[in-house]
């Protein structure tokens, strides 16, 4: 072997060694991309739904999750859950946070940690457009009341005198049992009742009386996960400051803040 076959042989190797370098040192970035596992009750337009055509999850809380990921530095990625298992799906580990219209409460805040309030809501009532009987919540008495499980509407509704309380896994199924006449009203989230009564154009029900209450909702973490609920705080004062907060509000309530 000549000196300088040798010479070559050497330099092509040191070359080989630089490539597979550069090929294995691609590995360990591409692990260590940032997910952040999200639960959501995806049944609760305009905040959580599923879009007919491309099967995504869009409303407002998804799309302020995707941009407060984004802020974080995180790919977020949704797992559709029922409500009232979302809380154990963040005690059990199985999801990192939850953003799903949940109003902030103290019986909550004992099992999870909440970040400071991004929206606030209230509970209505919801009837059929015929109905001239119920027109607020003092006549609710006696009366065959739907909610969802696990939410504040169903508390408030349990305090009604001798009303008869139909629980569902989800604000369709209620809205559904009022169409059919099953029962004479549906308790829940103010914003989610009004979107419904748009989208049907006002032809099926119609909301009656004043609010019930006024309710900030928040987003969860585990309660041993404190620093992730100060990542969303920041993240989110953040997003109100450069306007992305707004335009998402914007989009989906047609008003600002």
């Amino acid at each position: 072997m000549s000196k300088r076959f040798t010479a070559f042989f050497i330099l092509g190797m040191f070359i080989l060694s630089l490539g597979l370098a550069g090929c294995g040192s691609s590995q360990p970035q591409q692990a260590a991309k940032k997910v952040l596992k999200v639960g959501s009750d995806t049944a609760f337009a305009p905040f959580e739904f599923q879009d007919e055509k491309t099967k995504e999850y869009v409303g407002f809380d998804m799309d302020l999750i995707k941009a407060l990921g984004k802020q974080m530095g995180y790919e977020v990625e949704v797992q559709s859950l029922n409500f009232d298992g979302l809380i154990p799906a963040l005690e059990s580990g199985n999801i990192d946070a939850t953003i799903s219209a949940m109003t902030i409460t103290d019986e909550r805040a004992k099992k999870v940690n909440f970040t400071k309030p991004y929206y606030k809501s209230g509970l209505s009532m919801v009837v059929k457009s015929d109905n001239d009987t119920i027109k607020s919540f003092t006549d609710l008495d006696g009366k065959r009341i739907a909610v969802q499980i696990g939410t504040t509407g169903a508390d408030e509704a349990k305090k009604i005198k001798d009303a008869k309380i139909r629980e569902f896994n989800t604000a369709p199924e209620a809205f559904l049992e009022l169409k059919n006449g099953g029962v004479d009203a549906v308790v829940n989230d103010m914003p989610v009742n009004d979107y419904y009564i748009k989208q049907a154009g006002g032809k099926d029900a119609k909301t009656v009386g004043a609010p019930l209450s006024s309710e900030d909702y928040g987003i969860a973490t585990a309660k041993k996960n404190t620093e992730l609920a100060k990542k969303f705080d920041q993240a989110l004062e953040e997003l109100k400051k450069n306007g992305e907060y707004e335009k998402i509000y914007v989009k989906w309530f047609g008003k600002k803040p």
